[in-house]
This record gives structure tokens, sequence and C-alpha cells, in this order.
């Protein structure tokens, strides 16, 4: 069963899906840009069955808060003050896109919360060339448009620490790419891999949207990872 959540944090409430057994190893699930937990349902169950799982709203996103200020260093620090306020001292955490850069750079500068990290797809914080962002489309969207630009803007041209530090996690890491049919980069998600001490990578032919384009294959790769032999829980 999958319990719908919020959290208040002061200046703000963030929603989450919560599902699993009650004292399980705790999972974190990050999403993409655009996105929301419950992006997670279709394999959510198969993922982590030894897990107890939250699946978070980003702010901005879903049925969290809409602050017209975003970031994915406040993405980060949602998500401390998050684990925080759930008493959540150390979890596993899975991130796609740009939730895996608010995964790797939580991982970074609080290597004592993250057990095992997945990172899914993400774009390297190398700058590349900036692109005009598209006109709010005419409906409703799921997500606060203003973010859009603000993260693609970090994006565009990230923080020169943000590389540098991905020798600082300390977390045995998983990086799933997504292959030439991906807009993303193989070549640099390949560079950020080798920048993390304890990582491999491995690649999942399904483009961008690896969990939704070859679930089976997702979970086949990274549920293993998450719970390994031996892990005692």
């Amino acid at each position: 069963m999958t319990d719908q959540l919020t959290v208040d944090l002061g200046e703000l409430r963030l929603a989450y899906r919560e599902h699993g057994r009650a004292g399980a190893p705790p999972l974190l699930l990050l999403h993409a840009l655009g996105e929301r937990g419950a992006d997670w349902d279709g394999v959510l169950p198969q993922l982590a069955p030894h897990h107890r799982v939250y699946a978070l709203d980003l702010r901005g996103h879903g049925d969290s808060d809409r602050p017209a200020r975003y970031g994915l260093e406040l993405m980060r620090d949602d998500v401390v003050a998050f684990l925080d306020a759930l008493g959540l001292e150390r979890v596993d955490v899975v991130g796609h896109s740009m939730g895996g850069v608010v995964a790797y750079l939580l991982a970074q500068s609080r290597p004592e919360r993250v057990g095992r990290l997945v990172l899914e797809d993400i774009p390297a914080p190398h700058p590349r060339p900036a692109t005009p962002v598209a006109d709010a489309p005419d409906g409703p969207v799921d997500f606060d448009w203003a973010a859009v630009g603000q993260i693609k803007a970090q994006i565009d041209t990230p923080e020169p620490a943000w590389l540098e530090r991905l020798a600082d996690i300390a977390a045995p890491t998983l990086v799933v790419a997504g292959g030439p049919a991906s807009h993303v980069p193989q070549d640099r998600i390949a560079e950020l891999a080798r920048r993390i001490p304890d990582c491999r990578v491995v690649t999942v032919e399904a483009g961008h949207l690896v969990h939704h384009s070859r679930p089976a294959e997702y979970v086949a790769v990274v549920a293993p990872f998450l719970h390994p032999a031996g892990r005692a829980d």
C-alpha cells in the first residue's frame, strides 16, 4: 500500500508517497524535472521490496509547494530538511536526471546521510550551450513552469565545485546510463562515474527514461544493487 503524505518544513510543505514495510531500510526516490513522486509507481514495488520507500515531490512539483524560487542546491537542502523531519539519519537514494543531480549533491555534501546511491541517466556537471526555454504550455502542468528556466540555467552552467566534489562521495554508487538514444552525452556520464570513488556504470539501451521505457531491465539492475546478497536489514 502506498500512502500520500505531506511534511511541513516551515517555509515549505513537501508532498511524498510512502510505501513498504515499516522499519525496513529507508530508500528515497528523486524524480526528474517536470515529474513527481508518482513517476516511480511503475517500478516501485519491484525496485525496493526490502525497503521503506519515500518518493518525494521536489519543490515546485506535484503536490509540493511552488515557492517561485528554484535551484538544485535548494532542492538538496529541502531533502536534508525532509530527512531530518522524518528522523531518517541515513538513506539509500535513487535519482533520475535532475533528481540525480540533487542526489549526488546530497551525497557529496552530506556523505554520512547516504548509504547507497543510484544515478539514472544524469547530466554531468559540465557547461553546455544554453538554449531558450520554451513558453509555458496553454494547459495546466503538474509543476511550476518557472522551475524550468531556473533549473536549466544551473545545469547549463553548473558550479565548478560540483564536478570537483564528486570525489567526496563515499556511498557505493551505481550509474544507469540510457545509451545512445538518450539526449544526455554518454561520454560525460562515464566521466562522472570515473570521478566517484566506488562506482560502476551499467547501460540499459532505453534512452533517457530508463525506468519507464525498460522497467524490467531497470529493476533487474538496480534492485540487486540496493539489496545485495548478505545485506542485513
